[in-house]
């Protein structure tokens, strides 16, 4: 293991992690707004907020699979290190963290089953931008509308169709996070 793996994690863990999950739960109970999260300095290419995120929902029982460049030897030991989440292909994967480009396509992830739909996975998806523009949406949590710049739009209404079943998404872009829970309705411009 490299010893970079041993650094990066939060220094005051009981604050920062009360601090990320709250984060986390914002974003997610509030689809397209943009909250910040910081604290962690994972290895390239993991952002600071997806590195936030991990610690503070990975753990020895949390399967986690890494996509495209995010599945490197740096993060690989990182992730083992600071969370002891283990590392799975996709379809056994609780969580999955890369690209859209490169955690495409998303059929391969759990979407949970009609008697256990938590069951699902959760996409942490890095991106190069996350702003408060582009595709409406609608749904709980949400007043009236709100806009996000997602990816794209054919997966998440799709995703949508198949409530209370499908994953949940979490977007990140340097401190910055946003949530897209299954239940979010995304429609055009």
């Amino acid at each position: 293991m490299n010893a970079k793996a041993m650094t990066g994690g939060f220094t005051d863990a009981p604050v920062q992690a009360a601090h990320g999950f709250r984060a986390v739960l914002r974003a997610l109970s509030q689809p397209g707004e943009i909250v910040t999260l910081s604290g962690a300095t994972p290895p390239a290419p993991l952002s600071p907020a997806a590195g936030a995120v991990a610690l503070v929902l990975l753990d020895g029982t949390t399967p986690v699979h890494l996509a495209g460049a995010h599945d490197c030897p740096a993060l690989r030991d990182w992730i083992t290190f600071q969370t002891g989440a283990p590392l799975v292909a996709a379809e056994d994967a609780l969580f999955a963290i890369g690209s859209w480009q490169a955690l495409s396509p998303v059929t391969r992830f759990a979407i949970g089953t009609p008697e256990y739909p938590d069951r699902a996975a959760t996409l942490i998806v890095e991106c190069d931008q996350l702003t408060a523009d582009g595709i409406t949406l609608r749904g709980p949590g949400i007043d009236g509308s709100a806009r996000l710049s997602l990816p794209e739009t054919d997966a998440f209404r799709a995703n949508r169709a198949l409530f209370p079943l499908g994953f949940d998404t979490l977007f990140c872009c340097g401190d910055q996070l946003a949530g897209l829970p299954r239940s979010t309705i995304v429609e055009g411009r």
